[in-house]
């Protein structure tokens, strides 16, 4: 009997999540917790983490997980690791289903960097006005350059004061498009972009903005991470549970 835990907390995870639904898949969704409103799934649903690689692994002990599939962000790294660790401990069958990461075309201007403090060491001297897409989670290191003023894209409002002194929020869910982008930099006059190579196309927006636009990319490579399988699309997914079904796993 196949029951799986679906990590999520990205489009491809609700994608998923609806895919599970309608082929009658039993599984849980799994949401970090780190959204006020996150959005609703068509499967149970559960939030909050699991007390690192050990309490996961107690878990899929417990609720009988036969198959764990990870569909977090590309940057969820500690989870990725958790899921990998608790997945080996118990024997649990583990597929990432992971977007590509993007490329640039001849007319991007994008600079790689290989990790946050990176990105805040390649940020210019001179004041600037920097659109952030980083989450709220890692703000905090670029006020070691406190004179830019700094645009953040949120899901959610934030509590209390910004940790930047010079900071302007706006709030809003992807996915997003080039046009309301383009508008949204033109509008700020930001002249530097700081995103995560997340992939996909939700949150491709703001770079296919920045190219019409001419605006310069700060992109944050993604955590490496040991090796599992990968999936690329539902069918693959789909084709992973499959597989190990029919093994008796």
């Amino acid at each position: 009997m196949t029951r799986v835990l679906l990590l999520g907390g990205t489009s491809e995870a609700s994608q998923l999540a609806r895919h599970f639904a309608a082929q009658g898949v039993d599984a849980v969704f799994s949401y970090a917790g780190r959204t006020d409103a996150p959005v609703e799934q068509p499967l149970p649903t559960r939030i909050g983490g699991f007390g690192g690689a050990d309490g996961l692994a107690a878990y899929l002990s417990a609720e009988s997980i036969t198959h764990v599939v990870d569909a977090t962000h590309p940057f969820a790294a500690q989870m990725s690791r958790n899921a990998i660790s608790a997945c080996a401990d118990t024997n649990t069958p583990l597929c990432a289903y992971e977007r590509s990461p993007w490329e640039a075309g001849e007319s991007d201007d994008w600079t790689h960097v290989p990790d946050l403090a990176t990105a805040v060491a390649a940020l210019p001297e001179e004041p600037a006005c920097i659109f952030l897409a980083i989450g709220r989670q890692n703000l905090t290191a670029f006020a070691a350059k406190p004179w830019h003023h700094y645009i953040l894209r949120l899901v959610d409002a934030p509590q209390g004061r910004l940790p930047l002194p010079d900071a302007e929020a706006v709030i809003a869910r992807g996915p997003f498009t080039e046009e309301g982008d383009r508008k949204l930099l033109k509008s700020r006059r930001v002249n530097l972009i700081v995103a995560k190579n997340s992939g996909g196309t939700g949150a491709r927006a703001k770079l296919d903005a920045a190219r019409s636009l001419r605006i310069p990319v700060i992109l944050i490579d993604r955590p490496a991470l040991p090796p599992r399988r990968i999936a690329h699309s539902v069918a693959e997914v789909m084709a992973f549970l499959a597989h190990r079904a029919d093994l008796g796993v």
